[in-house]
C-alpha cells in the first residue's frame, strides 16, 4: 500500500493536535455555560459576592492547586521510572498534556493512550500498566479514607437508603467478581495486551519503594484537595468544623469515584452527590455547586489550559529522545 507523503502526515498530525486542544476548550466552555444545575452568570455573581476571585484568594487557591499537581506529577515521575527515568520537566509535560487530551473522554480513559504516546512502541504497554497502577493508588487512598468517612457519616445521620437497590448492587458486584476471577484463571485472558500471569510478574517486579512513595504522594494529594474544598466552604461562610467537613468530603469523593461516569460528566456527579450530602448539615445547593465548580476550574480547567501548550508542542518520540 502506498504510504502518505511526509508533509501530508505532518499536516494530519498537526490537525489532530489542534482538534484535541479545540475539543478540550469546547468541552470546558460547554460545562461552564450549559450547566442545567448552575447558571454560569449566577455562579460568577455568587463567587464575586464571596470574594473568591480577589487577588489574595485566587492566588491562594492557585498555590493549593499547584501543590496538588506537583505531587501528582512527582507520583508519575516516580512510578514511570520503572519503564524509563524522566526529568521532572518531562513528567510535567506528560501529566498536563495527557490531562488536556483526556479531559473530554469518558472517565478520562484517554489519559492512558495519551501518556503511552510519549514513549517508544516497545515501552507503551508497560506505560499503560504503570498508569493503571498510578490511578489505582489514588483510588485506594480515596476508598480507604472514604469508607471510614461513610461509616462515620452513616452513624451520625439517618441516611435514606433503598436496601433493595443496595442488595441488587452487591449481588452485581459479587457476580462480577466471580466472573473476573474465572476469567483471570483463563490463560488466554488479557488486560491491555498483557496476560494475567505477565501482569502478576510485572507487579511483583515493581520496586516496592516506588509503590510506597506513590501511595504517600496520593495521600498528600488527597490532603491538599480536600483541604482546598474545606477552605472554600469557609470562604462561602459555611459554619462547619474541619472534622465534620472532612467526613462529608471524604464520603463525597468515595461515592463519586465508585459511580460509573461513562455517560455522565464527573463534575455533575460530584455536584449532585455533594448537594445531597451537605444538605444534612443545611448547606444550600448554590453554595455546594459553586464550590464543586471552583474545584473543577482550579484543579482541572487551569491545568488543562497549560497542558494545551504541551499538546501543541508534542512530537512523537524517537530513539534519541528521553522516552
Amino acid at each position: 500500500m502506498r504510504q502518505l507523503p511526509y508533509k501530508t502526515k505532518q499536516f494530519f498530525f498537526v490537525l489532530i493536535k489542534l482538534s484535541i486542544v479545540v475539543g478540550a476548550f469546547y468541552f470546558i466552555y460547554q460545562k461552564l455555560t450549559n450547566n442545567s444545575s448552575l447558571s454560569f452568570s449566577e455562579f460568577i455573581r455568587f463567587s464575586q459576592k464571596n470574594d473568591v476571585f480577589s487577588l489574595k484568594n485566587a492566588f491562594f487557591f492557585l498555590v493549593l492547586s499547584g501543590f496538588n499537581w506537583f505531587f501528582e506529577i512527582l507520583k508519575w515521575q516516580t512510578l514511570v521510572s520503572f519503564v524509563k527515568k524522566l526529568r521532572f520537566k518531562n513528567a510535567i509535560e506528560q501529566s498536563l498534556g495527557s490531562l488536556t487530551a483526556s479531559l473530554f473522554t469518558p472517565n478520562r480513559i484517554g489519559e492512558y493512550g495519551a501518556k503511552a504516546m510519549y514513549f517508544l512502541g516497545n515501552n507503551r504497554k508497560k506505560v499503560l500498566l504503570v498508569n493503571l497502577l498510578h490511578n489505582s493508588l489514588q483510588m485506594l487512598v480515596t476508598t480507604v479514607i472514604g469508607v471510614a468517612g461513610f461509616l462515620v457519616f452513616s452513624s451520625n445521620f439517618r441516611l435514606q437508603i433503598n436496601y433493595f437497590k443496595l442488595s441488587l448492587i452487591l449481588v452485581i458486584i459479587i457476580v462480577s467478581a466471580i466472573l473476573i476471577i474465572f476469567s483471570l484463571k483463563n490463560k488466554k485472558f488479557k488486560i491491555k495486551g498483557f496476560s494475567f500471569y505477565k501482569l502478576k510478574s510485572l507487579f511483583l517486579k515493581f520496586p516496592k519503594q516506588n509503590l510506597i512513595l506513590g501511595g504517600f504522594y496520593s495521600l498528600v494529594r488527597y490532603a491538599v484537595f480536600s483541604f482546598q474544598f474545606y477552605i472554600l466552604l469557609q470562604l462561602f461562610h459555611v459554619n462547619i468544623g474541619y472534622l465534620q467537613a472532612m467526613i462529608i468530603i471524604s464520603t463525597m469523593y468515595f461515592l463519586s469515584s465508585i459511580i460509573p461516569s461513562i455517560f455522565i460528566f464527573d463534575v455533575l456527579i460530584k455536584g449532585s452527590i455533594a448537594v445531597y450530602l451537605f444538605s444534612y448539615v443545611h448547606v444550600n445547593e448554590l453554595t455546594v455547586l459553586s464550590i464543586v465548580c471552583l474545584m473543577w476550574i482550579f484543579n482541572f480547567v487551569i491545568p488543562s489550559l497549560i497542558g494545551s501548550v504541551y499538546v501543541l508542542k508534542f512530537k512523537l518520540p524517537t530513539t534519541n529522545s528521553v522516552a
